[in-house]
């Protein structure tokens, strides 16, 4: 049942022994029952077997087409050839924060209904807020240099329980990323649009999540390059905008400068200084979503070009200022446009209508300039496809859900979490019929949950570790402060929009919580049977001893496939012995060290595992001695086990004509459909692909009461 080598998976690697509980419908075996070779022997030939040439099926055929061929894992260059540079991750993460000027600033400018004369301190408090939230998480990029953003950093620095927290509102935050994304860019394109064409807008949203679903499958590389250019258009377009805007109205800045103050004089003798600055942090708060994408970045280091961090940070600042001006801009050009609501249309379309109306060639500039935000948007729900399924992937790691989150597919990506992410936002769009109103508030929501947890916790461990923390004051005062401004944002949206969606928010990631810790305490209960089961296995002591040599390859052979060196993998080389005594000479051990998303570095993390599966199967080979029987090991290293294992299997039959094949599986007393999901069914898979090859494969129980 081959696993990945470096797997922290309870299930599948306890060191523990099958002595301690006997299996009444498996006979034990005891190394005693065999004879102990003594003296120097010549260590067995291995093999580390090379991927085989099978013909290609035609559904092989097509999904190489969409998404792609397999990647060599041993190839020197692919992690470089994979990873982003600055620009590219710029527009791969950094399009979540610019996108969001499309829906955020509208918000908040909406809110102040008709004291517009704050647009401009709005403006000013966007751009701080942004410049204080992005270089807290250049900090925590710093502390954090292998990624991981909000889950990570409230688990190592808050504890286990504040993780799970942070990282599931992070993956409900994910989903509504991509959804909001996808529904913001319908509500832009449908803006320059005939109203009839309005009955296909939900059906060609879910195009586009389908669309992106498959592209990210394909790889992350892949999908920002093909990107880049639209992203260009919307950055090249909104700056001509926010500049041509302000440089056409700069005869008439003094009168507007004028009226702000004649508004805000009037403002104070209607509202009162109380009622101005509630109005004015209410109209901030709810423009939240501006700042919705600042943490993807921290995220996704791991997928970017050495060296990382300083590619992060790079990502960083290029995104905080795109971010700044271009939100900023906007709400200064609402102002000095006179902008106002009109059904239908969003904000920043009635902006570029009302700027174009005179101009040549106006209208054309005007449908490039939302289009181009229409596509940005769709480019933005990249980083829920991309950050999403990393999240999922840590989790996995630490057992919070099923490890499967973890394992890559043959293109090096998280395939099931992107899967699991367009399944999600698919459903969310359907809830909300792509209401963009009601997804940002149940978006901000998460989003400020996990930004406030990450600046608490950083501020906690600066002000803790002062001593060894070069100018701590300086950083724990911008976490400080940018706690303050998230939690103020938190509170104030969960307040006045809980009625509005917010409640459901709350509901679906409790939920989530609480689904974490079922799944993580049945893996610990699944963990502590298997100990007690396989308690004795440690006292088994095979040393160090070379495997004997197999002399004669077309004598019966038992195969046993292992997943690492531990209850499992023993109790069923003692089994075969047991079960079928003085009957097969040869042993052959196979197993697959598969790399997921917690073990991929690039070459030099193939190479490592490549060593520790070898190590681990030289143990069984030293167990082999210990039994006096003859020995040698496959393997291979790749990124799904049960196809690997196939054709290592195929190999074996050829070498060794006279084989059976053994794999140990944990059988539960009472079989439940999530047990499937939780725990891998490779065993059963082999088996299947063995029998239709007329081989013979024996499934040896490890029973979990």
């Amino acid at each position: 049942m081959p696993t990945p080598a470096n797997s922290s998976q309870p299930s599948e690697r306890p060191e523990v022994d099958p002595q301690a509980r006997r299996d009444p419908t498996v006979p034990h075996a005891s190394p005693s029952s065999h004879p102990r070779v003594s003296g120097k022997t010549p260590p067995a030939t291995t093999v580390a077997v090379e991927p085989a040439d099978s013909p290609e099926t035609v559904v092989a055929r097509v999904r190489r087409m969409v998404f792609g061929k397999p990647r060599d894992l041993r190839d020197g260059n692919l992690f470089h050839s994979i990873s982003l540079i600055p620009f590219l991750a710029w527009v791969g993460l950094g399009a979540d924060g610019l996108s969001s000027s499309a829906y955020g600033p509208e918000e908040a400018f909406k809110t102040l209904g008709t004291h517009t004369y704050m647009a401009i301190g709005l403006a000013l408090v966007t751009g701080i807020t942004v410049a204080i939230i992005s270089a807290a998480y250049r900090g925590i990029i710093e502390a954090f240099p292998h990624g991981g953003g909000g889950y990570l950093v409230a688990s190592k620095l808050l504890g286990r329980s504040a993780g799970v927290v942070s990282g599931s509102a992070l993956l409900v935050d994910y989903v509504l990323t991509i959804t909001v994304s996808i529904a913001a860019a319908g509500d832009v394109i449908f803006s320059f649009l005939p109203a009839t064409w309005m009955s296909i807008k939900l059906p060609m949203e879910i195009g586009f999540i389908l669309s992106l679903t498959a592209l990210n499958i394909r790889g992350v590389r892949e999908s920002a390059i093909a990107l880049a250019p639209i992203f260009m258009i919307f950055v090249l377009s909104h700056v001509a905008v926010i500049v041509g805007g302000v440089l056409a109205h700069a005869s008439a800045i003094p009168s507007t400068a004028r009226a702000v103050a004649s508004g805000f004089s009037n403002g104070l003798g209607t509202l009162g200084a109380g009622g101005m600055m509630l109005l004015f942090i209410h109209a901030y708060s709810l423009g939240g979503g501006t700042y919705t994408g600042i943490e993807a970045v921290s995220n996704g280091v791991p997928i970017m070009r050495e060296p990382r961090v300083y590619t992060a940070k790079r990502t960083m600042l290029y995104m905080a200022v795109s971010l700044a001006f271009t939100a900023a801009g906007l709400l200064v050009c609402y102002l000095l446009w006179d902008v106002a609501p009109v059904p239908g249309k969003t904000l920043n379309a009635v902006l570029v209508e009302k700027m174009t109306a005179h101009i040549p060639f106006g209208t054309p500039l005007a449908i490039i300039t939302l289009l181009s935000e229409g596509v940005l948007l769709i480019v933005a729900a990249q980083a829920g496809f991309l950050d999403g399924p990393r999240v999922l992937a840590n989790m996995a790691i630490d057992h919070w859900v099923p490890r499967r989150f973890a394992a890559l597919s043959d293109r090096l990506t998280t395939q099931n979490g992107i899967v699991v992410m367009g399944g999600a936002s698919l459903a969310a769009l359907a809830y909300t019929g792509g209401d963009v109103g009601k997804l940002v508030v149940m978006y901000s929501i998460n989003v400020f949950l996990t930004f406030s947890l990450s600046m608490f916790a950083m501020a906690k461990e600066t002000i803790a570790t002062r001593a060894r923390v070069a100018h701590w004051r300086r950083k724990a005062g911008l976490f400080v402060v940018g706690f303050i401004m998230c939690a103020t944002i938190l509170a104030i949206t969960v307040v006045e929009k809980f009625r509005e969606g917010g409640w459901l928010t709350l509901l679906v990631t409790l939920g989530v919580v609480a689904l974490c810790f079922v799944i993580r305490g049945h893996y610990r209960k699944v963990e502590l049977q298997l100990a007690h089961l396989y308690h004795d296995v440690r006292q088994i002591d095979c040393g160090t001893a070379p495997a004997l040599p197999i002399s004669n390859s077309k004598a019966p052979t038992a195969c046993v496939l292992v997943p690492s060196y531990g209850g499992v993998g023993i109790h069923t080389v003692l089994n075969v012995f047991r079960a079928f005594p003085n009957h097969f000479q040869n042993l052959v051990f196979v197993s697959v060290g598969v790399i997921d998303s917690g073990g991929f570095k690039g070459a030099d993390g193939v190479e490592e595992l490549d060593a520790s599966t070898k190590g681990m199967l030289a143990q069984y080979g030293s167990l082999a001695t210990t039994l006096g029987v003859s020995s040698t090991f496959r393997y291979s290293v790749g990124t799904d086990a049960v196809a690997e294992a196939e054709r290592i299997c195929r190999q074996v039959m050829l070498d060794f004509p006279v084989v059976t094949f053994f794999g140990g599986k944990i059988i539960f007393a009472r079989e439940q459909w999530y047990q499937r999901l939780l725990h891998n069914e490779t065993a059963i898979a082999i088996q299947k692909r063995l029998y239709w090859r007329g081989a013979t494969m024996v499934i040896l129980p490890a029973r979990v009461t």
